[in-house]
C-alpha cells in the first residue's frame, strides 16, 4: 500500500518549512516501517522508489512547483530510473533521502536521489521526470518561466550518457 500517511506528513513539514532553491538539495529523514520490508526483513527494492517519490515531492514543494501544478492543472510523471540497491536497510533503521536536480533539457528534469545512513549510500537513483498537463508534456522553459527561475538547460556528461544508453540499446524497451 502507498505510504500516504508519511506522503502527507512531508508535504504538511515541507510545506511550513524553508524554501529551496533550484540547485539545493532536499534531505529528510525516514525510517524503515514494518509496512516497507520484503520478507527478509530489509526495505523492498520497490518501496525505495516509492520513497524516492516522496523525496521529490518535498523538493517540489518547497521550491513552490506544487503551487504552480495546482495553479495551472499540471501533474507530475516519472518516465524512467536507473537505481542502484548497494546495502541493505533493515528494519527500523532510521536513514536519510537527499534529492537533487542534476539537469534539465527542454522537457525532462533529471534527478539524483540517494539513501543514506551513518553516511554510507545504501541506494541511488537517477529519476528522468517531466510536468504534464492534459496536452502533454510541458516544456521544461515554461515551468521555470511559472517558478520565476532563469531557463538555462544543462545535463552532466554522466546523465547524457544514461540517455544514450536508452535510446540505443535494443535490450531496454
Amino acid at each position: 500500500m502507498y505510504p500516504y500517511f508519511r506522503a502527507l506528513r512531508v508535504l504538511v513539514k515541507a510545506k511550513c518549512g524553508s524554501s529551496l532553491e533550484l540547485t539545493e538539495t532536499s534531505k529528510i529523514n525516514l525510517r524503515v516501517m514494518i509496512s516497507d520490508v520484503d520478507l527478509y526483513p530489509e526495505l523492498n527494492n520497490g518501496r525505495h522508489l516509492t520513497m524516492m517519490d516522496l523525496g521529490r515531492y518535498d523538493y517540489g514543494m518547497r521550491l513552490g512547483l506544487f503551487t504552480v501544478l495546482k495553479r495551472k492543472k499540471w501533474g507530475l510523471m516519472v518516465a524512467g530510473n536507473f537505481t542502484r540497491y548497494r546495502r541493505r536497510l533493515m528494519l527500523f533503521k532510521k536513514y536519510s533521502l537527499q534529492t537533487e536536480l542534476v539537469g534539465y533539457d527542454d522537457k525532462w528534469f533529471y534527478f539524483y536521489q540517494k539513501t543514506v545512513r551513518r553516511n554510507i549510500i545504501h541506494s541511488a537513483a537517477l529519476v528522468r521526470t517531466a510536468v504534464v498537463s492534459s496536452k502533454g508534456i510541458v516544456s521544461a522553459e515554461l515551468v521555470a518561466k511559472e517558478l520565476g527561475m532563469p531557463y538555462e538547460p544543462s545535463i552532466p556528461k554522466w546523465v547524457e550518457e544514461w540517455i544514450t544508453l536508452n535510446e540505443v540499446s535494443p535490450r531496454i524497451v
